[in-house]
């Protein structure tokens, strides 16, 4: 019965992802819908990231981001990531899953639908917004919750979650030929309630 149920959570999660791209509010940033496929990609960990391949793909090419693929492919997200939708995943490293502790599997899959947004946010999606946003900018998540992104010093962006917790973007960019990646040190999980707000200085 238990088992029943959680496959059902993945498969729905996985459904939610893949229906998502029209559940972006209008109040949320506009996301850039193309890409060019000629420009570099950043390595991660040492590992090329290629253009041409999903997302899936290319995160399972990275050295750095095993227990994150474990995770997806485990929680029936992997799927989705494979699609022909638009998504920006923010993907934390090992060393953050490793701080993070152990999840249930119910909630990971809940947690890493709330990495994944909707529509291709690279750099300049999210600088754009930001600016426009008067220095910061709500993303809607495949989760249904909210991301916060925000400048950190004068070059740096950071992702905050609904409970408080930042992260920051510390490889940017890595394009797929359906969304883009960016790395980001620490994990992200969706609250209960409002997102806090927070000052901008």
């Amino acid at each position: 019965m238990k088992r029943a149920a959680l496959a059902g959570f993945a498969a729905g999660a996985a459904m939610v992802i893949g229906g998502a791209l029209g559940a972006v509010s209008r109040s949320d940033p506009k996301p850039v819908p193309e890409i060019n496929i000629e420009i570099m990609n950043p390595m991660i960990g040492g590992q090329a990231m290629l253009p041409d391949r999903d997302i899936m793909d290319n995160i399972s090419a990275s050295p750095m981001h095993s227990t994150l693929v474990a995770a997806l492919k485990d929680t029936g997200v992997a799927e989705a990531l494979k699609a022909n939708g638009l998504f920006t995943v923010f993907a934390p490293t090992n060393a953050a899953f490793a701080a993070a502790g152990v999840r249930s599997k119910s909630a990971m899959a809940r947690r890493l639908s709330y990495l994944i947004v909707p529509g291709r946010y690279d750099s300049q999606a999210l600088l754009k917004a930001i600016n426009e946003g008067g220095g910061q900018a709500r993303l809607r998540t495949a989760e249904g919750g909210n991301l916060m992104v925000r400048m950190n010093g004068p070059t740096n962006i950071m992702v905050m979650d609904e409970r408080g917790n930042i992260a920051d973007i510390a490889i940017y960019d890595v394009r797929d030929k359906n969304g883009i990646v960016h790395v980001v040190d620490n994990t992200l999980e969706p609250g209960g309630g409002q997102m806090r707000q927070v000052a901008i200085n």
